[in-house]
């Protein structure tokens, strides 16, 4: 069984089990989270496809902790003498594991 749910403008599919990153949110590990927004769930039954969203399906994830992406590098350069600047970003995300697909 697996669904597609909608978090922080990015959409997932997501099996019980599995391990993702989601944008980052202050909770402490080992707390519960729960997407509400599922777009579809598909299993041995076939698949079902909400009008936008499916009403009482939710999806419930265990927090792991939080983690860094790696390093990107914005760079800007114009062609005049000393005109140049380098920035670096690093995004937090939190990692969660899977835990049910409930309301199916």
């Amino acid at each position: 069984m697996y669904a597609i749910f909608v978090d922080g403008g990015r959409q997932y599919r997501v099996e019980p089990g599995m391990e993702i990153d989601v944008d980052f949110r202050d909770i402490a590990a080992g707390e519960n989270l729960q997407f509400g927004t599922v777009l579809a769930v598909g299993g041995d039954d076939g698949l079902k496809l909400g009008a936008p969203t499916l009403d009482g399906v939710s999806v419930t994830a265990s927090v792991l902790g939080t983690k860094m992406d790696k390093k990107i590098y914005v760079q800007k350069f114009r062609r005049r003498k000393h005109s140049k600047k380098r920035t670096g970003h690093r995004q937090s995300n939190t990692r969660v594991r899977i835990e049910e697909i409930a309301g199916v």
